[in-house]
């Protein structure tokens, strides 16, 4: 689902009607918007919707474990946790194809056989 598609036309008007009717309930509010942000990214390919779900879990666990944290360096520290969690996610799932390709060709260089 694009933005500028007739499916987000008809899926923004739900989720904001349905959170405008859960005005005074946060932690409800928060709810519906995570199940309705998986939607929207499962909407446009549904194999990748597990990487989204594990940074949220990654990330809602740093969370907690920095706000229940006594010390500055373990908040720190699980803020590193959650940062190289999501840019090695990130690095892997965008890159990897990149820096293969580019590692088979310079292999190709030194092979002496011609690149595809």
């Amino acid at each position: 689902m694009l933005f500028n598609s007739f499916e987000f036309l008809i899926f923004f008007p739900i989720v904001f009607i349905a959170y405008w009717l859960l005005n005074n309930n946060l932690k409800n509010q928060n709810i519906l918007l995570l199940i309705s942000s998986y939607i929207f990214y499962a909407w446009w390919d549904w194999r990748f919707l597990s990487i989204i779900i594990i940074s949220s879990f990654i990330d809602f666990t740093a969370g907690l474990k920095i706000f229940k944290s006594k010390t500055e360096m373990v908040r720190k520290n699980w803020l590193i946790v959650s940062l190289t969690a999501n840019l090695g996610m990130l690095c892997v799932f965008k890159y990897f194809n990149f820096f293969a390709d580019s590692f088979s060709n310079l292999m190709q260089i030194f092979d002496g056989t011609p690149m595809q």
